[in-house]
């Protein structure tokens, strides 16, 4: 199976974005994949939570998850919608899900993962983050069985959370996804290394599409991404990089890598009981 791993630089509009995403969706296509994967954020990037309230909706009224299903069914792909931002309908919490959502042949849902892990930090002086403002947490790891491999459903900050990768390999993930839109500054510091990581530990294939550069807004504070999609082999060597410019790179899967990964280093079967430690006065 080939995979076409999306970049992209959306804006605070999911009806601006649909024709954006369309195109990238298009041009993985036609360079011969037949799973396609998309960024987190792939409907829309703010930081203004009531301009999110007045542009986002529920899942089954997303304009770009509509035509990302339509895609799906009318080029029989497999299709990874990254992260979608959505309202849940849920009055007693009203904050948002970041949700990735795996797009059968025929343009049916067949997988939902919540992100888990929430990014609540302060990367400078001047970059702080509060996810979880807005944001509600998942509590559900999922993986997803597909004709070419089992994935395990990620979103971005969960790739800081190494046993959620343990346990979906341990559950039979072959091929990690991790969607993201990572700041510059920790993109530069620690993206690559924590998803050749991830792989390494895990023996899996790991497909990480992602924002990149300054994305349109039209009200709230700029918001700008780190790029560099990347797909990452079982062994942990980078198959392809796509810089900070939108595009499509490609990773052709072959499930023989994760079976060669896992018998060279058979990490995944070694674990043993210890005991926790004492907690430091």
């Amino acid at each position: 199976m080939r995979a076409g791993i999306v970049q992209l630089s959306v804006g605070d509009l999911p009806a601006d974005n649909v024709g954006l995403v369309r195109d990238a969706v298009r041009e993985a296509i036609a360079g011969g994949a037949g799973f396609v994967l998309t960024p987190e954020c792939t409907n829309c990037i703010s930081a203004d939570r009531k301009h999110q309230q007045n542009v986002l909706t529920q899942e089954a009224d997303d304009p770009v998850l509509a035509m990302l299903r339509d895609e799906a069914a009318r080029t029989g792909i497999w299709l990874l919608a990254g992260s979608l931002i959505l309202k849940t309908g849920d009055d007693s919490d009203p904050r948002f899900a970041n949700r990735s959502l795996l797009i059968g042949p025929d343009g049916a849902i067949t997988a939902r993962y919540d992100k888990i892990h929430l990014f609540d930090v302060q990367v400078s002086e001047s970059e702080t983050y509060r996810e979880s403002a807005g944001i509600r947490p998942g509590d559900r790891a999922v993986t997803a069985q597909t004709p070419f491999a089992t994935l395990g459903m990620t979103i971005c900050y969960d790739v800081r959370f190494a046993h959620l990768y343990r346990a979906l390999a341990q559950a039979g993930a072959q091929v990690l996804t991790v969607p993201a839109a990572f700041s510059p500054v920790t993109g530069a510091a620690h993206w690559e290394t924590l998803l050749r990581a991830r792989a390494i530990e895990t023996g899996c294939y790991v497909l990480a599409p992602a924002q990149t550069g300054q994305h349109p807004q039209t009200t709230g504070r700029q918001r700008a991404t780190y790029g560099h999609a990347l797909a990452i082999a079982p062994w942990g060597e980078v198959i392809a990089d796509a810089g900070t410019e939108p595009g499509v790179i490609y990773a052709d899967l072959d499930l023989r890598a994760v079976d060669s990964a896992r018998g060279r280093v058979p990490a995944l079967s070694h674990d043993r009981p210890y005991a926790a430690p004492e907690p430091r006065a």
